[in-house]
């Protein structure tokens, strides 16, 4: 069984911040617009926001919370990477 977000593509979904050291960052939410092996782009009022997946954790829609340290790879491998029932 695929897990509902991780193994799909963010782009054109919802995102939100639910976790950072930075707490400036926390509740920022928008449109992810882009994604990079390092970097989520979403776009925030208007304004597109580049946030490093290193240093957060994030929602996307109604998902389960992911952290970004776990999913720093380029979307195309994360998308077709095959993930163990535990």
């Amino acid at each position: 069984m695929v897990s509902a977000p991780l193994n799909q593509s963010w782009i054109g979904r919802d995102m939100i911040v639910t976790s950072s050291p930075d707490a400036a960052l926390v509740g920022r939410s928008g449109l992810v617009v882009d994604e990079t092996r390092e970097t989520i782009t979403m776009l925030e009022n208007n304004r597109e926001v580049i946030l490093g997946k290193n240093s957060i954790e994030f929602k996307i829609g109604n998902s389960v919370t992911i952290d970004g340290k776990l999913v720093r790879q380029r979307s195309e491998d994360r998308i077709y990477r095959n993930k163990r029932s535990e």
